[in-house]
């Protein structure tokens, strides 16, 4: 049936306000005129099955979109059509309320056009019986019943197309709302999708990177150990027991403490991508983040490491966060693949950007070098915060990574010995 329901629904309460109208002025004319008052009785009791007939078959079939039960009132109102117009004179005022009502509850015009033709030649028949006419004024009789019936089709057809527009409208929505589903379906799962990237740019710009850290340093600190141990079974037996060991095992219990710092920020890491806050290493400034990976840097490595800054004024999170992560990844890079022997870190104002460059003295990038996940994500943060990152170098003479972010608002100098 379609959406002939929702048509019927729709329309309900206006046709229950043109049926009580309407049945109550065809009630109101045809019953006085009853040529006696048992005629009179019997268009009364046709009256009340029609409003009977409506509430039960016809509304109720409407409203639950039954074209079973809504078929039945149409042969009730034919029934009950023909009766009333051989009972009373002014029985044919129900035309109006069959008329409509045909075309109302039929499912489409061919079958408006049928029902409607039954009905007119029910009424033909019951108003010949009625006058008890001639065969000559069947004519007459058919040809005033055909005007009506003609009319009764015309106002049909358009009730009809006000319908199938209703249909068509609903049938539309319908598609909308689905494709509207389909698309916030799809823009979740890019969503989904989008997070999953992002968190794994971050664990790979944090907690990777760390987690290498503590590899290398927990690898060294075995190798001094090891040493340490042999320079104890090696030495003579005149020499002092901590001549070579202690400074060794010093050594050794400085590296440990820099594996358990560098896990403790890690851990800090993890809990702040957990918690989605900003990264705890940005809790005191983007400045202070990058003296410390500075620091961490010449610690762990022995590198030359400059960090000059300058005041840009405030910055987003997001603005902040990317330089702090292209930093982490510069300096990774530098420490696992540049054999460098020092580094530079500048973080400075240049117009209307904010620009961070790591410079080092390393191997340069070679033409056979591919760009690595680290690289390329941070292009991809770069973007993301409508900026750009250049990545230069000369075989020999080292590399050099700038990255420029929108923002803005001298130069602090610090070298780490």
């Amino acid at each position: 049936m379609s959406h002939r329901d929702e048509f019927w629904r729709r329309s309900m309460r206006a046709w229950d306000v043109a049926f009580w109208i309407m049945i109550t002025i065809s009630a109101a004319f045809a019953v006085p005129g009853a040529p006696s008052v048992a005629r009179a009785l019997g268009t009364l009791a046709g009256f009340v099955v029609m409003a009977l007939a409506y509430y039960g078959l016809g509304r109720r079939g409407a409203r639950r979109g039954d074209a079973r039960v809504t078929q039945a009132y149409l042969v009730v109102v034919v029934l009950v059509m023909t009766y009333e117009t051989w009972a009373a004179d002014l029985g044919i005022v129900l035309l109006f309320v069959a008329y409509s009502h045909i075309w109302f509850f039929a499912l489409s015009r061919l079958q408006g056009v049928a029902w409607t033709v039954l009905l007119t030649t029910g009424v033909v028949v019951a108003t010949a019986l009625r006058v008890r006419a001639d065969p000559v004024d069947l004519p007459s009789i058919a040809g005033q019943a055909t005007l009506g019936m003609v009319f009764s089709i015309g106002l049909g057809l358009w009730v009809t197309y006000v319908a199938e527009q209703s249909e068509e409208r609903g049938a539309l929505l319908d598609d909308l709302r689905a494709t509207q589903a389909a698309l916030a379906a799809s823009h979740h799962e890019q969503g989904v999708h989008a997070e999953r990237a992002r968190l794994a740019q971050e664990i790979h710009d944090t907690l990777a990177q760390g987690f290498t850290s503590v590899v290398m340093l927990a690898q060294t600190a075995s190798a001094e150990l090891d040493t340490v141990l042999d320079t104890v079974l090696d030495a003579a037996p005149g020499a002092p027991a901590d001549a070579g060991p202690g400074l060794g095992a010093e050594r050794v219990r400085e590296r440990l403490t820099q594996i358990e710092s560098v896990a403790r920020d890690n851990l800090a890491e993890a809990r702040a991508l957990v918690a989605a806050f900003a990264p705890p290493a940005l809790d005191d400034g983007l400045a202070a983040a990058l003296h410390r990976l500075g620091d961490q840097l010449h610690a762990q490595t022995g590198l030359d490491v400059r960090v000059e800054t300058q005041d840009v004024g405030e910055l987003t999170q997001e603005t902040a966060v990317t330089l702090l992560r292209a930093a982490q990844e510069s300096l990774a890079n530098v420490r696992r693949h540049a054999d460098a022997a020092g580094v530079t870190v500048r973080l400075r104002r240049s117009g209307e950007l904010v620009e961070l460059e790591v410079a080092d003295d390393g191997r340069g990038v070679r033409d056979d070098d591919r760009e690595g996940n680290g690289v390329r994500g941070m292009r991809e943060r770069a973007r993301s915060a409508g900026g750009d990152l250049r990545l230069t170098g000369t075989p020999g003479a080292g590399t050099r990574v700038v990255l420029r972010l929108p923002s803005a608002p001298d130069v602090r100098t610090e070298a780490i010995a």
